[in-house]
């Protein structure tokens, strides 16, 4: 397997320390709000990462955590008049909903900041101790002249930095660019007793802390995160690491990228963020599940309504073939040995599918590749005919690739035929078709059809047509909706 290291800037073969277990930390969200959709890029994609490694037969021990400090959940506090905590804790519990909502797998370990309270500060306090870190007035700063290396994972040098490009330079500083570790809380601030006073944890501090609690001060395999982390964040992560232990902090870095609305990127100040609740009610969560994994996670990511109607025809495509497998299956009793070719075909697929994920997890070519394998069902060609034995062993051989396949995205393991409507119910919101008036004009074609009027019928139909609606004349409710 190889990944894209940030550290290295390049692919690297993957190896661990210990070669059946895997050491993985992803920085999770910040909670004092409802999360956005980019927020849900990393848990998808590090999901993924951690299935594969464990289809592999590695053991991953998996870290995700929550910043339950932090001056947002302050202010959201304050304005709402409550304790920090209840911020905290509300959003924690509404992040669980959607994350349980999108079938994603539990973590190992979701560790709080004020769980880890004992252990930042014990941490900061090694610091301070080997001379890596220096006190002024009560706060505590990092000193990145002691620490060689800085800016190995960014490629940021020191005297291309511009301090004070957008604040005051603090003259209490060594060096304008050490940044803080620990600082007095303020009035309406939440605080711990520390060695230099009542105060809180800077924000670089706490995954350090819990990563080193966690994995014994071991080396981790894997830190993951959005690539707007790796400067100051992750930079700094590895200063007070290393500062503290003089070892490795990790060996391998991730980063997915940032997303795009309709070509511009995703903030608030544009005023077209998209919380991932209100995409899930609007859509599914499959859809976005489906959306995110479609494109590498190194890749800019580009959402618009035309993506989004691929993605919900592509999704129409596959669950249409899950559904037909399930009937077959239901619905025939005996079986027999399914066709050798398409056996072959489903093992060519895996190989495929196994050399595209252990190419830097390339999710996009295990998209296409899935594609493949429901083009290669849906070939097969019994669709409208009568089911034999032969058919029920290839449904079965299908359904069970499918779904094994799916599990390690957390796709494909909705109830087929639920799923096919949901993503119709979309689509007549979305193109704002008039189901009544599609009845009404089916109805008369219906009777123009059978008084061989066929002027007013090919109206009829050219009508419908125009509204998105495909026309099945005999099959089931006798039409679908255009994907």
């Amino acid at each position: 397997m190889k990944i894209h290291n940030t550290l290295t800037q390049k692919k690297e073969e993957f190896k661990t320390s210990d070669p059946n277990h895997v050491k993985m930390y992803v920085c999770g969200p910040t909670v004092y709000d409802f999360l956005h959709i980019g927020n849900f890029r990393g848990a998808i994609v590090f999901n993924l990462f951690r299935n594969w490694l464990e289809a592999n037969g590695k053991k991953v021990t998996y870290v995700y955590n929550y910043t339950d400090v932090d001056d947002k959940i302050i202010k959201r506090a304050n304005d709402e008049g409550v304790a920090p905590s209840v911020i905290s804790e509300k959003y924690i519990k509404e992040f669980e909903k959607d994350f349980q909502r999108l079938g994603l797998k539990k973590h190992d370990h979701n560790p709080k900041v004020t769980d880890y309270m004992d252990e930042i500060i014990s941490f900061v306090k090694d610091l301070v101790d080997k001379e890596k870190a220096y006190v002024v007035d009560g706060e505590v700063f990092y000193a990145i002249g002691g620490f060689s290396e800085y800016g190995k994972l960014s490629k940021k040098k020191l005297d291309d930095l511009e301090a004070g490009q957008r604040v005051e330079v603090d003259s209490r500083k060594k060096n304008p660019h050490d940044f803080v570790l620990w600082k007095p809380s303020k009035e309406g601030e939440p605080s711990w007793k520390s060695p230099w006073g009542a105060g809180r944890p800077g924000w670089h501090i706490e995954c350090s802390a819990m990563i080193q609690s966690i994995f014994n001060k071991e080396t981790i395999d894997i830190h993951g995160g959005g690539i707007d982390l790796i400067f100051p964040h992750h930079e700094n992560e590895i200063a007070q690491g290393e500062g503290r232990t003089g070892c490795q902090y990790c060996n391998y870095w991730m980063h997915n990228n940032f997303i795009n609305m309709d070509g511009e990127k995703m903030s608030k100040s544009l005023g077209n963020v998209m919380k991932a609740r209100d995409f899930m009610d609007k859509y599914h969560g499959e859809v976005l599940k489906y959306l995110f994994l479609s494109v590498h996670y190194r890749s800019m990511l580009s959402i618009s309504n035309d993506r989004i109607q691929q993605v919900i025809s592509a999704l129409d495509r596959i669950y249409t073939a899950i559904e037909l497998s399930a009937d077959v299956i239901k619905n025939v009793s005996d079986s027999e040995d399914s066709d050798k070719s398409f056996n072959n075909t489903l093992k060519e697929l895996d190989k495929k599918i196994e050399k595209s994920l252990n190419d830097d997890l390339n999710s996009a070519e295990f998209i296409s590749f899935i594609f493949e394998g429901v083009r290669a069902f849906n070939a097969l060609g019994f669709k409208n005919k009568k089911w034999n034995a032969n058919h029920k062993a290839n449904s079965e051989v299908f359904n069970n690739w499918i779904h094994k396949q799916g599990a390690m995205a957390a796709l494909f393991q909705e109830e087929p035929r639920e799923m096919i409507n949901r993503l119709d119910e979309i689509l007549i919101e979305e193109k704002n078709i008039d189901l009544k008036l599609v009845d009404e004009l089916i109805s008369k074609r219906v009777q123009a059809r059978e008084a061989k009027n066929w002027e007013d019928s090919d109206k009829y139909r050219d009508e419908l047509v125009s509204m998105g609606i495909e026309l099945q004349d005999g099959v089931g409710k006798g039409w679908t909706i255009k994907k």
